[in-house]
């Protein structure tokens, strides 16, 4: 049997389907824009996402740099969540390739960056400040949704202080699917979003990166310097289409595993499980470190993989089946009946 593997949403693997759309795709040359299958995805999800265009990329982490330096120059600055990915999880990049200051601030308790700490961020028009430029918010957040009302206040408070916005959508459709809304409900209030096909949507590389037509120039630019120029994409834009036609509503499955999963997981008074409402495919738990590491092991020996912390993530996505969820709490248990006795 395959592992049970929980550290995260990008470990899926492409179905049969989806291999058999890869090894069909009708390919051309990318860098000259004539790959119809790329072509095919970026308008197909420029369509989805409400956008003039999108571009294919090699990763998350690509579509995140490419917008951020395609929004600001040299000397300028983002503001963003001290946890956020673009942040914390991507190199650095902004700052190392483009001169791109990041102004990072707390994220509350619900993932929203608070308005008014944002506010008191940007800096004054004046010599000594780096330009404070562009706002990024992430949907998810560590699994949560950003609420629809807080989305329609950044966007007016944006506009008001002359910022662009930002949106790492890395997981958008799971945020859509959960709010019960069409995507374009969520990126409308953005003048940028990034789509991650490769996490819970199951294709095994890709984002995209969604703007209007200037924007996306400026991006193509910036993805080639940052050796993003792909040939015969096709292929792997094939099972981006894919994951999009058929794998976004099941999303729904995912959440409710995780629902199950964080249910049965309370039950253990060791364990501490966040039960918050606007969690998605995602459960956290934190225990003493001697006992989240012996139970990695004792998982890992059954072939349940999590990535012990201080605070630990189990990620269900597209390979995870509800019996697997029944396995995991069976498992949970086992450790915990045996280190009481």
């Amino acid at each position: 049997m395959p592992p049970i593997d929980l550290r995260s949403d990008t470990v899926t693997k492409p179905c049969e389907a989806m291999r058999r759309a890869m090894a069909s795709a009708e390919v051309g040359d990318d860098v000259y824009r004539d790959d119809p299958t790329v072509n095919h995805l970026e308008a197909f999800a420029a369509e989805l996402l409400g956008f003039e265009t999108t571009i294919f990329t090699a990763s998350g982490t690509q579509a995140n740099l490419i917008g951020i330096l395609s929004h600001c120059g040299r000397g300028d600055e983002y503001i963003v969540g001290q946890g956020a990915h673009t942040y914390r999880y991507e190199g650095g990049g902004a700052a190392v390739l483009g001169s791109v200051q990041p102004q990072p601030i707390e994220f509350e308790a619900d993932s929203t960056l608070s308005l008014a700490k944002v506010e008191e961020k940007i800096k004054p028009d004046d010599i000594h400040f780096a330009r404070t430029r562009l706002l990024c918010l992430e949907n998810t957040q560590n699994g949560k949704v950003l609420p629809l009302p807080y989305l329609a206040e950044a966007a007016a408070f944006a506009k008001s202080k002359n910022l662009r916005l930002h949106l790492d959508g890395a997981r958008l459709m799971n945020a859509a699917v959960k709010q019960g809304v069409a995507a374009r409900e969520i990126t409308r209030h953005f003048h940028s979003v990034s789509l991650c096909l490769s996490k819970g949507l199951g294709a095994p590389v890709g984002s995209l990166l969604a703007g209007n037509r200037a924007f996306i120039e400026e991006a193509r630019k910036w993805r080639k310097m940052a050796g993003g120029g792909m040939r015969q994409a096709g292929i792997l834009a094939a099972a981006g289409l894919y994951a999009l036609e058929n794998n976004v509503e099941r999303l729904a499955q995912d959440h409710q595993h995780a629902e199950i999963l964080a249910e049965g997981l309370s039950q253990f008074a060791e364990l501490a499980v966040d039960r918050n409402p606007a969690q998605t495919n995602m459960v956290f738990f934190s225990a003493g470190a001697e006992t989240t590491q012996a139970l990695a092991e004792f998982l890992g020996r059954r072939q349940i993989l999590i990535s012990p912390g201080k605070t630990t993530r189990l990620v269900t996505h597209l390979d995870i089946s509800r019996e697997n969820v029944d396995t995991i709490i069976k498992a949970f248990g086992e450790f915990f009946s045996m280190n009481r006795a």
